[in-house]
């Protein structure tokens, strides 16, 4: 992992750092993706500000999402609680003041922040494509008739039905290791994973491909890491700022104002994605019947400054062009 140039440190003669004695305290989920996605935190605020690595302190915390018993029974994600699930339990620990910032998956987070919490640091984006991965088949036109695919994802559930109708769809949840168990006991013929997490953990040999986003265009926000913090905390946000992302934050501007303004939560399969190219964003948004009969489409660029109003005016065009009938499913 390259961590980039150490910026100017203008901070020096104001900012009370951490140290071993009294570190700053990270939160994180405790699976293994979750913890690489911490260390690499860690690893940019210690390579920026000069700090060894025990002046930052990495705390476990155990979400509702975390729980063994929902991830065996493989329950679809919206019946037990949404996006949340994988943070309610870190926010609640950062407003007590038990840990000073927190590291997020991005797509896993809801479009809104509790009260006295913000996030407005990102680090640098990964792959965004969803990996195949079989034990079986080499690609998901290998597939025979009837094979099955799975996952909890509404969005690849429907992408997948909407292309490929002649698979069938499984709910199947889990981390990493996890689903690599699952396609070993047969409980599916395949399953998708965002290459991201892949090659954070060092993994990228699992996936037997990646999907072109043109085939499987990526959930909002996918393969990017959010950092967290008490809106009240100067020092956090300073310390944040000196390692965050600007090209980061342009793409999920847009594509997390598309998300909202399309439906915020997990209850309706929505896909999107922004790239810059000079001075040019363009936004490519989907959102689809969950049974994958029916999707609506758009691809539009605008100047990056005005990312949230076209991801805003793209996701109103869309609700427009869906209907009230389309949302019938809900």
């Amino acid at each position: 992992m390259s961590l980039g140039k150490t910026p100017s440190k203008p901070w020096r003669m104001t900012l009370t750092l951490p140290s071993p004695a009294s570190p700053l305290k990270i939160g994180t989920r405790g699976s293994p993706l979750a913890l690489a996605q911490a260390y690499e935190t860690r690893a940019r605020l210690s390579a920026t500000f000069d700090l060894p690595e025990d002046a930052f302190e990495i705390v476990v915390i155990k979400t509702t999402g975390d729980n063994r018993a929902l991830i065996a029974a493989d329950k679809p994600l919206k019946d037990i609680g949404g996006k949340g699930l994988f943070t309610k339990e870190i926010e609640e620990a950062m407003l007590s003041g038990a840990i000073d910032i927190a590291v997020h998956s991005m797509k896993d987070m809801p479009v809104a922040q509790p009260e006295g919490l913000c996030l407005d640091c990102y680090l640098p984006r990964e792959d965004v494509r969803d990996a195949f991965v079989s034990l079986k088949y080499e690609t998901l036109q290998d597939m025979p008739e009837g094979a099955l695919i799975g996952s909890s994802s509404l969005r690849r559930r429907a992408q997948l039905l909407h292309r490929f109708p002649h698979l069938t769809a499984v709910e199947f949840r889990g981390n990493v290791q996890t689903r690599m168990q699952k396609l070993g006991d047969g409980v599916a013929d395949a399953t998708f994973l965002a290459m991201a997490g892949l090659n954070r953990l060092g993994m990228a040999d699992v996936a037997r491909s990646g999907m072109a986003p043109d085939d499987m265009l990526p959930a909002v926000a996918q393969g990017a890491i959010g950092i967290e913090r008490r809106s009240d905390d100067d020092r956090a946000a300073e310390m944040l700022a000196a390692i965050h992302d600007v090209e980061t934050a342009q793409r999920l501007a847009a594509e997390r104002a598309f998300l909202e303004a399309l439906d915020g939560s997990c209850e309706t399969p929505i896909a999107g994605l922004a790239e810059l190219s000079g001075g040019t964003l363009r936004l490519r948004g989907e959102v689809l019947r969950p049974d994958g009969s029916e999707v609506i489409a758009e691809d539009r660029s605008c100047a990056i400054e005005d990312g949230v109003e076209l991801g805003r005016d793209m996701a109103r065009d869309m609700l427009q062009q869906a209907g009230p009938n389309f949302f019938s499913w809900r």
